[in-house]
């Protein structure tokens, strides 16, 4: 496995510590993951990567995407330390390897492997995260149940879907809803602290796409339900709508540039977006989100 790509998609897709970690590797040994119980039987783990949601119990331990390779052993110490058993079941909620590289210890480790079908393809075939090359996966990370719309599970005392609300971030983004403990987690198409989101346009991601994603999760919840984001600390539904509205005026200032006959040069220049993020450090520069929205745009023919 190629560390060093991970560590670039993990800069790509958010270091909430704020480290500079593109093309150097971290010190595996330093990096924490912690847990934060959310309610009985659901939890979130903090670490290096993408957030991971916890479900267990009785029935076994499911877990919502897996970090880094590296750090395994600290996730199944910490799922231990939760009172859970080792995981039983891996959802992946896209395949940017700062959510699925941990994914080949896991399936050695005896872990089913669920994702949406263009999961599977894209880990198997590898391909461009933000301009750099991510290697084929082997045969242990790729999931070896995908699904076209979503999954249900059955389990510890909950129901837990699984929906592919058609991406986003990428073309294979899911979301997961725990119905009785009313937890989302968004992966990466929520980012809180974030800046702009990063959407993957060589990974089918479209953030016209992202804008009906997220108006499906706004349906989902309420004012009571947790939101799990990709990165970042918890959110609510208030939140969700926030993000969802940064983005939607964010497109609505580009295409009017757009629509007035401006080339994406001119439309970067023009600073359209500036002062919409939600913090000054954002990951992803102001520029490489009006062309994400320029592509995305082009994608539909606008």
């Amino acid at each position: 496995m190629n560390y060093r790509l991970l560590v670039f998609g993990s800069a790509v897709a958010l270091s909430l510590a704020g480290a500079a970690i593109a093309q150097q590797q971290p010190n595996w040994d330093a990096i924490q993951v912690t847990a934060q119980p959310i309610k009985p039987g659901v939890a979130v783990l903090f670490g290096f990567g993408g957030n991971i949601g916890v479900s267990y119990g009785e029935d076994g331990t499911l877990i919502v995407d897996d970090q880094f390779l590296p750090l395994t052993g600290k996730i199944q110490a910490a799922i231990g330390g939760l009172g859970g058993t080792p995981v039983k079941y891996l959802v992946n909620t896209h395949w940017h390897f700062d959510h699925a590289g941990g994914n080949e210890n896991f399936g050695n480790a005896g872990a089913i492997i669920f994702a949406q079908d263009r999961v599977r393809t894209r880990l198997a075939e590898g391909g461009l995260v933000a301009g750099n090359t991510s290697p084929p996966a082997p045969r242990a990370a790729l999931p070896v149940i995908t699904y076209a719309s979503g999954t249900t599970f059955h389990i510890n005392g909950d129901t837990i879907d699984v929906i592919h609300t058609g991406g986003g971030h990428t073309d294979g983004d899911s979301v997961i809803y725990w119905r009785k403990a009313n937890v989302l987690h968004t992966g990466d198409m929520m980012m809180v602290n974030s800046g702009f989101p990063f959407v993957d346009l060589s990974s089918g991601g479209n953030v016209e796409h992202l804008i009906v994603s997220l108006d499906q999760m706004i349906r989902m919840t309420d004012a009571d339900t947790v939101i799990i984001p990709g990165h970042g600390p918890l959110a609510t539904r208030a939140d969700l709508i926030a993000w969802r509205g940064m983005i939607a005026t964010a497109v609505e200032r580009v295409k009017a540039l757009k629509d007035a006959g401006r080339t994406l040069d001119q439309a970067k220049a023009a600073k359209p977006i500036t002062g919409l993020a939600d913090t000054t450090n954002a990951f992803f520069p102001e520029d490489q989100f009006v062309e994400a929205i320029w592509g995305s745009l082009e994608a539909h023919g606008k």
